[in-house]
């Protein structure tokens, strides 16, 4: 019982996460979305321009910064105040954050397999287990040379941050407007047939009106020429 009761939490959980980087991608939330991609496009671009050590050690001190800032500033305002409401951080430390042994092993168990996995295929195309997948492999590396003359390993992340957080919603964007296109074609086709039996229901009764009206003008002609005839009346 407890051990399905912790799968179903685990899913539960995995759900949660998927939903909440579904709407982060479809920019559900604009202002969550913004910040996740402008602050990892920045993340991206110092690393251009500065080593991995120097952008970490800038975003530690910007981190500390903020936070002793942040608590100083509230250590006088009790003092001022006379008021004692603790640690600013005192939820953010008494958060647990430590993973637990399940946990821990159910992650190493999947690097466990994909690291197998990617093995026994690296091993399989370098020792030319399969002419054909070797060639092909050697072909996509082949091709690969020259995306890495043109690009590099962070020009190319950047790119894929980029369409991540815009590929989906063009495509929202464009099938909600493909579905709509069709929804007023078929429309438009079931409508069509309407206005053509309109049209002709027109057509004809103005060709009946100019009939009747001719016949009129003969009877009453006809009528005028016989003596003691009287013109009915319409």
């Amino acid at each position: 019982m407890q051990a399905s009761a912790d799968m179903t939490r685990k899913e539960c959980s995995w759900s949660s996460w998927k939903g909440q980087a579904i709407d982060l991608l479809y920019w559900r939330n604009v202002k969550q979305s913004g910040a996740v991609f402008s602050s990892v496009l920045l993340l991206l671009f110092s690393l251009t321009q500065f080593s991995v050590v120097s952008v970490g050690a800038y975003l530690a001190l910007a981190a500390l910064s903020a936070t002793i800032s942040f608590r100083i500033y509230k250590s006088v305002l009790q003092a001022v105040q006379k008021t004692d409401e603790g640690h600013p951080f005192k939820a953010y430390l008494e958060m647990e954050i430590a993973m637990s042994q399940d946990q821990i092993s159910k992650y190493a168990d999947k690097i466990l397999l994909y690291s197998n996995t990617c093995m026994k295929e690296l091993r399989r195309l370098f020792l030319v287990q399969d002419l054909v997948d070797s060639l092909k492999f050697a072909v996509l590396m082949w091709l690969l040379t020259y995306v890495g003359a043109l690009f590099n390993g962070l020009t190319l992340l950047i790119l894929a941050v980029v369409s991540m957080f815009t590929l989906p919603v063009v495509y929202e964007k464009h099938q909600v407007r493909a579905e709509t296109s069709r929804f007023v074609a078929g429309l438009e086709k079931l409508v069509q047939p309407c206005n053509r039996s309109v049209c002709l229901q027109a057509q004809i009764d103005q060709y009946v009106g100019l009939i009747r009206t001719q016949v009129n003008s003969v009877v009453g002609k006809i009528q005028a020429k016989i003596p003691g005839a009287k013109r009915k009346e319409e």
